[in-house]
């Protein structure tokens, strides 16, 4: 019998299947897609408000759930730099689908128009702007704030883990950093912590990478090294001619983004599995 390690390993090296009697099934759709994935879902997904300690505005949190008879495990899906986006929804409810809790907070709650958050805002432009003005407390609070709301409904159980990409990616280590009780924590091409800050890690981390995206991937060796010193489990994939955001922008690259993607997901699921049973 395979123990969970090498089941966990034989994916990794694969990219194909999380464990033999759990085949995962689609990956995320790419941005062009996301709309009409959103529209199709048989999922049952939602908006909430959750309350931030310290905030003036309720955290709006995008949650899908599983079709499953289990309780699940939650995963926060922190979002790119473009904010909480039809993307970014149609990625939580894939999470959905491969059987987790997933709750997406919009970081530039109460930050648009009217009070609003990311759809309030004015252009793509104006929320990057935002974006790289959030603090990093503000957001590891909202992150705390999403995960306590999410791991105590009734249908969770009681395990954690986040996701991020791009700027969520960086989110999603830090993340690692801050909250001692994650159970895993995945990075999709974002940065890492400061080297002072990785002895703080508990969690395992995975990460994913475009080998053409050098001011990202560049973090790597060094962050890989650290980990290794300090005993810490971290996992990272470079994919080759894949770029930046490439489970995103899956169309581009001459289809090495897509290969990039096919491989990272079943790996991320099976990663997620592992560790939130």
């Amino acid at each position: 019998m395979k123990t969970p390690l090498l089941r966990f390993a034989v994916l990794l090296c694969l990219g194909l299947r999380a464990f033999a009697d759990e085949p995962v099934g689609s990956i995320p759709p790419g941005e062009a897609g996301a709309k009409d994935a959103l529209n199709k879902s048989p999922r049952h997904g939602e908006w909430v408000d959750v309350s931030v300690p310290g905030a003036k505005s309720p955290l709006r949190c995008f949650m899908v759930y599983p079709e499953i008879k289990d309780k699940a495990p939650v995963v926060i899906v922190i979002h790119e730099i473009y904010g909480a986006s039809d993307w970014l929804r149609a990625v939580t409810d894939q999470l959905a689908a491969d059987g987790f809790i997933a709750i997406a907070p919009d970081l530039l709650s109460g930050k648009g128009a009217n009070g609003g958050g990311t759809e309030a805002v004015a252009s793509r432009d104006d929320v990057v702007r935002l974006v790289r003005g959030l603090k990093q407390d503000d957001v590891t609070a909202a992150l705390n704030a999403a995960r306590d709301y999410a791991i105590k409904l009734p249908a969770a159980n009681g395990k954690s883990a986040s996701v991020g990409f791009c700027w969520g990616g960086g989110m999603s280590f830090n993340f690692a950093v801050a909250q001692p009780a994650l159970n895993a924590a995945v990075v999709y091409y974002g940065t890492s912590p400061a080297a002072a800050d990785l002895e703080k890690i508990k969690a395992p981390v995975l990460g994913f990478y475009g080998g053409d995206d050098a001011r990202v991937t560049a973090t790597v060796a060094p962050t890989t090294e650290q980990m290794q010193k300090l005993g810490k489990p971290y996992t990272s994939h470079i994919y080759d001619g894949a770029g930046h955001g490439f489970l995103r922008a899956q169309d581009a690259r001459n289809g090495a983004n897509l290969r990039a993607a096919r491989q990272a997901w079943p790996a991320t699921i099976a990663f997620l599995r592992e560790h939130t049973k």
